[in-house]
């Protein structure tokens, strides 16, 4: 008798065979003592793994291929949400680096802890991104959130982040069962967990099943609240406010491209011939995000909330491309994924920096008079808000004008009309910080002492200057001319994008 060993392509599995042996070795090197010399060297590890899984990525970009007996399914568009994972998760690293939550007293691993966790996120969307069966899909989603859960509530010492963790917790779980659910229904109708299979069976006689139909509106309530799409967003404000900066940074830039590619595959591949049952109600769930996101924005005053409510408008945006079901809407939600990451990652880095700064936390008054004090801060998040609002010369304008295409060739073209009308809304909130940084005095603080980081003076850990903050500046300034440059040259960024979506584009033959 022969034993046959499964052959396993271990090139297709080089990234993640690099984070799971990477959020190993930062873990080991978290047990380093003494606190800058730990800092360090867990800095240089984890962006080190993150470096080589971008290489690995880039080197299997155009490989077409299944792995583990077709469980996994590694295409452009995964690599994708996998390289933009990893650009969020490299530019949290220098945000962390002065975060109270993470540096603790001498001789404990604050950011190993921290660096394992986010690495670990990232496998988790790496493996959600490329999942084609039901149970991967699901075991990744919560190896995504898990750690997501533990970071949020990372601040010890304070109780927004203890009370974030235990909200993100609670309706996280609610969502993971919710799509549990549905995906049972899905399987239960169709007979298979593989998305191949689940197509087949969806395109002949159980496409009027309603467990089919059940499934399909259980998984995408579940969704929905990992993805903050009206009306399941309602932990995002308070969880976004809660969570240390860096943590909420990540959180907005990558959760949404790893899981809106796996909606793609689960939608637009695995239940694409019932999309006349799906379609109409991701198109309403599109819309009243839209409203939701931008209206609620209106009255905030913290600018985490801010973002979080933005966040939700902006999820609706992205959606519409994935209600569009074609190749083209494919391409143009890559394209807004990656102009989103560029967007939103000079916004939280500038909130990072004023956070520790001024007494006002996150408040917008820490940006009023910004463009007198911290011209290249201004500069940057005034950028960033008006790629947010979609104005022209940005990546984001290019990204809505992508999506409203996409739409109107679906037929959708009423949920292009209402792109434009939540982008004439949005304006009334990100002008008014444009206002705040440049039309504003600087707002004096109050005369208390601002609280120092245990383990350290306050002098050293309240004004981010030197090494580590120029280091934040730097990325900061990076990714504004980055939405400049895209917006005023798309192309690089388009046929990008465009590879993504053509490498699923058999899904729409």
């Amino acid at each position: 008798m022969t034993f046959d060993a499964p052959h396993i392509d271990y090139a297709g599995l080089s990234p993640v065979i690099a984070l799971t042996a990477g959020l190993v070795a930062v873990l080991v090197v978290g047990l380093i003592g003494g606190r800058e010399r730990q800092r360090v060297a867990v800095s240089v590890v984890g962006i080190g793994v993150l470096a080589v899984t971008a290489g690995l990525c880039i080197w299997q970009w155009g490989e077409g291929k299944d792995l583990v007996a077709g469980a996994l399914r590694l295409d452009d568009l995964a690599l994708a949400a996998t390289l933009i994972a990893i650009a969020a998760a490299a530019f949290c690293i220098p945000l962390s680096w002065r975060e109270e939550a993470y540096d603790r007293p001498l001789g404990t691993s604050g950011h190993g802890e921290f660096q394992a966790l986010l690495i670990c996120s990232v496998l988790g969307m790496t493996l959600i991104a490329q999942a084609q069966n039901l149970i991967v899909f699901f075991v990744a989603i919560e190896l995504l959130s898990i750690p997501l859960y533990v970071l949020c509530g990372s601040a010890l010492r304070r109780e927004r982040s203890l009370e974030s963790g235990l909200k993100y917790l609670i309706i996280g779980s609610v969502g993971s069962a919710t799509l549990l659910y549905g995906l049972a229904f899905v399987y239960g109708a169709s007979g298979s967990t593989d998305f191949g299979a689940i197509r087949d069976a969806v395109g002949g006689s159980v496409i009027d099943d309603p467990l089919l139909l059940i499934g399909i509106a259980l998984a995408a309530a579940g969704l929905g609240f990992k993805l903050s799409i009206a009306p399941f967003h309602q932990w995002t404000p308070d969880v976004y406010e809660g969570a240390p900066t860096p943590v909420t940074t990540f959180m907005a830039v990558a959760t949404k491209a790893a899981v809106f590619c796996a909606l793609v595959r689960f939608f637009d591949v695995a239940l694409g011939p019932a999309v006349d049952d799906w379609q109409p109600a991701l198109a309403a769930l599109a819309a009243v995000s839209i409203v939701v996101g931008n209206v609620g924005a209106l009255g905030q005053d913290s600018l985490k909330r801010l973002l979080g409510y933005s966040g939700v408008a902006q999820a609706g945006y992205m959606m519409v491309a994935v209600v569009a079901a074609t190749e083209a809407g494919v391409s143009a939600l890559v394209f807004y994924l990656a102009a989103y990451a560029l967007m939103n990652l000079p916004a939280f880095a500038v909130i990072v920096i004023r956070e520790r700064e001024t007494p006002f936390g996150d408040n917008i008054r820490a940006v009023t008079g910004l463009g007198r004090e911290r011209p290249a801060l201004a500069i940057a998040l005034t950028i960033s808000m008006l790629a947010l609002a979609g104005l022209p010369g940005t990546a984001g304008f290019m990204g809505k004008l992508f999506v409203i295409e996409a739409a109107v060739d679906a037929d959708y073209t009423w949920l292009g009309v209402m792109i434009a009308i939540g982008t004439m809304i949005s304006l009334a909130y990100y002008l008014r910080v444009v206002a705040a940084i440049w039309m504003s005095r600087a707002t004096e603080p109050a005369p208390t002492a601002m609280p120092a980081i245990a383990g350290g003076s306050q002098e050293a850990d309240t004004a981010p200057t030197g090494a580590r903050c120029a280091a934040i500046v730097g990325l900061l300034v990076l990714a504004a001319a980055a939405t400049v440059f895209f917006g005023v040259i798309p192309s690089p960024l388009v046929d990008w994008a465009a590879n993504a979506g053509q490498s699923i584009g058999s899904a729409f033959g």
